[in-house]
């Protein structure tokens, strides 16, 4: 089924947690490493303006439906790191936008450059760019689903697991319009079938990556995608990038794991 971005865009909203009780932590505080990882996925969304500006130099930006669809998911993305923020305020840890700015500050040549390879890319590449852009959104929004909710488990509190909820319960619609966008455009191009499964199988890494720094990577992803639970949410993740045309067989999830030194029990490895 075609994805509605009238519908999306018209009923895009603010994740909401001013109903719930953080109070509730300051008698029933989350573990020093739970926080380390909030913290993480508090400055990734928080990133997200970035990712927002770099695409703005590619062919993505021409698309009608893809660009009101990055304006909506912009906005919801931030909210995302406004709730994580409360969360993490609520144990003293303040998120910032100077410290949020130093931090991409230290990114350097990295962060300046990112816009510029982008825009080259997609200029070589041409229409083609869009099928590998929303496949790669697919890739990261799926992870970003399957993290929310793998935290939520893990950590067991009932207020931290209503509000991850929510914030997964947005990151499903925007799933569905990178997945629906993906598989319509490499449907039409085999062209954009070899150059999407090139670049996710060489390229794609988990979201952060490219932003933070590697011991938190490390940290976070051994935290939530470790064990038998782990390795099953990973080969999940793969197969669900199998199913978009061309890229039968892949396993970045369980690759990019696996390179990160995530332990998932002995059937964990990556096998393509």
């Amino acid at each position: 089924m075609a994805f509605d971005i009238d519908k999306y865009a018209a009923s895009s909203e603010r994740v909401t947690w001013d109903d719930l009780d953080l109070e509730h932590f300051k008698k029933n505080p989350l573990s020093p490493e739970s926080l380390r990882t909030l913290r993480y996925m508090a400055d990734v969304e928080y990133h997200t303006v970035c990712y927002t500006r770099d695409l703005l130099t590619t062919p993505s930006h021409k698309e009608g439906d893809v660009s009101s669809f990055m304006t909506m998911w912009n906005r919801e993305e931030f909210w995302h790191g406004e709730a994580l923020a409360a969360i993490l305020d609520v144990h003293g840890i303040k998120v910032d936008y100077d410290q949020l700015r130093a931090n991409r500050l230290k990114l350097g040549w990295r962060d300046r450059l990112d816009p510029v390879k982008q825009g080259l890319l997609g200029k070589i590449v041409g229409s083609d760019f869009v099928a590998v852009h929303m496949s790669w959104g697919a890739a990261n929004e799926y992870s970003a689903v399957t993290a929310y909710r793998r935290m939520a488990e893990l950590e067991k509190d009932p207020v931290l697991a209503e509000l991850l909820r929510r914030i997964a319960q947005q990151e499903t619609r925007h799933v569905a319009f990178y997945v629906s966008q993906a598989r319509e455009r490499l449907l039409k191009s085999k062209r954009a079938q070899k150059l999407t499964r090139l670049l996710l199988s060489k390229v794609w890494a988990p979201v952060g990556s490219s932003i933070m720094e590697v011991d938190d990577v490390k940290f976070v992803f051994n935290q939530i995608m470790s064990g038998e639970a782990g390795r099953k949410a990973a080969a999940q993740l793969d197969q669900n990038i199998s199913k978009l045309p061309g890229m039968q067989g892949l396993t970045i999830f369980q690759k990019a794991l696996e390179g990160l030194g995530v332990n998932m029990g002995p059937t964990g490895s990556a096998t393509a």
